[in-house]
């Protein structure tokens, strides 16, 4: 595909499905899968971000819950425990390839306010000149109910138009935009290419979701629309 061809920078966003387990918990195998894949992108020579989910389920894990809270303030401190042990695994895991990883944790508002926009995309800027991976995800600890972006979905394509990225890739444990729900319907098709995302594309994506994942397919749709507007290409 030519988006593919002319990308230089490219932001992943890695959803909470994709690195956990039916139990919610966080399966190193899938993680260290995907970071073998991410580095040797890195090694020839392209830019990466990645945006990523998984803090609190790291948290739920770590506290012993037995279920995902509801309750934000219960979020907040599972996020507040799983952050440190999600971006150690990503330290630990890129080492093995001898690459760094920088965190950056940010809230809508470092997306709405210029300063905070400008400070955010300078320090990914350069952070990416020191050879260093970005891994961006929500500020959890601090973000409230009525600001959350959505399982990171709408923040990936913010990230993307934020450091002006080629391509996001937005990685999911559904394969791509259904006619229909495929674990449901069998005769559900993929459809390989939206070029305008229609009234009709988005009731598609209200069909489709994951029991693991926020933001189900509705928020990739939503990204969608934010990287297009920006000229960016989508991949989910």
């Amino acid at each position: 595909m030519s988006i593919f061809r002319k990308a230089k920078r490219i932001v992943v966003k890695i959803g909470s499905s994709t690195i956990t387990s039916e139990s919610g918990n966080l399966d190193l195998k899938k993680l260290e899968s995907l970071i073998e894949d991410i580095s040797k992108l890195k090694n020839k020579g392209f830019d990466i971000i990645l945006v990523s989910s998984g803090a609190i389920a790291a948290g739920v894990e770590r506290l012993a819950l037995l279920k995902r809270p509801t309750l934000i303030p219960e979020l907040q401190a599972a996020a507040s425990v799983g952050q440190g042990l999600l971006i150690e695994q990503y330290s630990n895991l890129f080492k093995k390839y001898g690459l760094n990883v920088g965190q950056v944790l940010l809230t809508q508002s470092d997306t709405t306010h210029r300063q905070q926009y400008l400070n955010a995309r300078n320090t990914i800027d350069k952070l990416i000149e020191f050879g260093v991976i970005p891994i961006i995800n929500e500020n959890d600890t601090t973000a409230i109910d009525e600001i959350r972006f959505g399982d990171n979905d709408t923040l990936a394509a913010l990230v993307a138009s934020l450091t002006s990225a080629d391509l996001l890739i937005i990685l999911t444990d559904i394969e791509g935009l259904f006619t229909d729900d495929p674990r449901i319907n069998k005769e559900a098709k993929l459809i390989s290419r939206v070029d305008e995302i229609t009234e009709e594309i988005e009731t598609l994506a209200c069909g489709i979701c994951s029991n693991l994942a926020v933001g189900w397919m509705v928020t990739k749709i939503e990204a969608a629309k934010v990287a297009t507007f920006s000229g960016i290409g989508m991949v989910i």
